[in-house]
């Protein structure tokens, strides 16, 4: 059996005629809408957040500084 690809473009066309058909317009935004792409490098910012926060104290005092900090401006 010959099957030939179906182009991307073609794919999101239907798609998108699926979507609206059966959501609406809202609906169909708001569906799209959940499935942005983010940005950055979730990995190597976790590693930054886990070890930045060696103890509880050095946590506490972190966040009383950005407390304060953000009291001034």
């Amino acid at each position: 059996m010959i099957t030939t690809a179906t182009p991307l473009d073609e794919i999101r066309q239907v798609g998108l005629k699926a979507l609206l058909e059966r959501l609406g317009p809202v609906g169909m935004i708001r569906f799209l809408q959940q499935y942005e792409t983010g940005y950055g490098n979730y990995t190597a910012e976790r590693d930054t957040w886990l070890t930045e926060t060696d103890d509880l104290e050095k946590l506490v005092a972190k966040i009383q500084q950005t407390r304060q900090t953000g009291l001034e401006e």
